[in-house]
């Protein structure tokens, strides 16, 4: 099993540490570092930046909003970016939610895996450097009736594929990606609950394409936080658990409320997200479970993370993503340097 790195979004005040934490992670063997985007920092400028002072870590986009970019677009930026690191570019992608799609890029919450099953035709056709045209329900290249006409990315990618993976949290989008990707990203990953919550999904998904799960890379990211306390350390990501499962997104189209109700949690899922919805957000991060927050995150000893990542590897992830947590930079760097010490004693390095 392989390490990777999210940084998290950008222009947070911790920029400097940001990058002092990929670079770590790039002295350290870390095998990729993801860049996220919402509506704030976007990933590609990032990724430019931390490409260009490390020397062997993958960066990757964790995700790039399919709202945001026309697929020719997206095929165009990846393309550079790989030949910017050499070779070192993965491209994630994911349609975002009905509230940042609409609210601000004006873009319909519609029909999102035909949207993304076309985008991603879209955008390996161009990175291919065939001449591009397609006619899908979503995108129809070149238009008709007018001057455009089908041409080709000038730019040549380092390599002539480029990983594509995609942000899934549902069965039909986990199925779809295992279809259609090359790894997947995963939130809220519970080892325990990995395989019906995701990796059946996805292997359906590959099996519908003919494929085995191989050479998939299933991806999950998880917070991690080193000591004794557990409880302590638990109550950390009260605020993060709550954002996700009560307030990111409506009442009816919040995906990681629906994740936290199949892995068993209906009623508290509903509580965090009452509570946050009417404003109460301190009460909807004391109401989430503190086996909730363990299942989905790294915390406590080395030895007992080295566990975890055992029963992750044991699930179906290859590539175990980690979000160090910390107060300060040194605290972030020690957690960066755990993570390593628990892959080598879980004998998984």
């Amino acid at each position: 099993m392989r390490l990777g790195i999210n940084l998290g979004y950008w222009g947070a005040g911790m920029d400097g540490d940001n990058l002092a934490v990929a670079q770590e992670a790039d002295l350290l063997g870390y095998d990729v570092c993801w860049a996220a985007e919402a509506y704030g920092s976007d990933a590609p400028t990032v990724l430019a930046w931390v490409a260009a002072q490390t020397e062997s870590i993958d960066v990757g986009s964790a995700i790039m909003q399919i709202p945001a970019r026309q697929p020719a677009m997206t095929a165009m930026t990846a393309a550079t970016l790989d030949s910017l690191s050499g070779g070192r570019f993965r491209l994630g992608l994911g349609v975002s939610g009905p509230q940042v799609s609409e609210g601000w890029y004006g873009v319909k919450f519609d029909k999102p895996l035909a949207r993304t099953r076309e985008y991603v035709e879209i955008v390996r056709r161009a990175m291919s450097r065939e001449r591009l045209s397609y006619e899908g329900e979503h995108w129809t290249l070149p238009l008709p009736d007018g001057p455009g006409k089908p041409i080709k990315l000038t730019v040549h990618p380092q390599r002539e594929h480029i990983p594509l993976y995609i942000a899934a949290i549902g069965p039909k989008n986990l199925e779809q990606t295992g279809e259609i990707a090359d790894g997947a990203l995963l939130i809220f990953p519970s080892a325990e609950h990995l395989e019906d919550t995701a990796v059946k999904h996805l292997r359906a998904g590959r099996e519908k394409a003919g494929k085995t799960m191989e050479g998939f890379d299933v991806c999950p990211t998880l917070p991690l936080a080193v000591g004794d306390d557990i409880n302590g350390l638990a109550d950390m990501f009260r605020p993060y658990t709550a954002l996700y499962v009560g307030g990111m997104g409506s009442r009816k189209q919040n995906f990681y409320n629906q994740l936290a109700q199949r892995m068993g949690y209906e009623k508290e899922a509903a509580e965090i997200q009452d509570k946050y919805l009417s404003g109460d957000k301190n009460g909807a991060a004391a109401a989430v479970p503190h086996q909730l927050i363990d299942q989905t995150t790294l915390l406590g000893s080395v030895e007992r993370i080295a566990e975890r990542m055992q029963a992750y590897a044991a699930a179906g992830v290859t590539t175990l993503t980690l979000a160090p947590a910390g107060f300060t930079l040194d605290e972030r760097l020690a957690a960066l340097r755990a993570g390593t010490d628990a892959l080598e004693l879980s004998g998984l390095a």
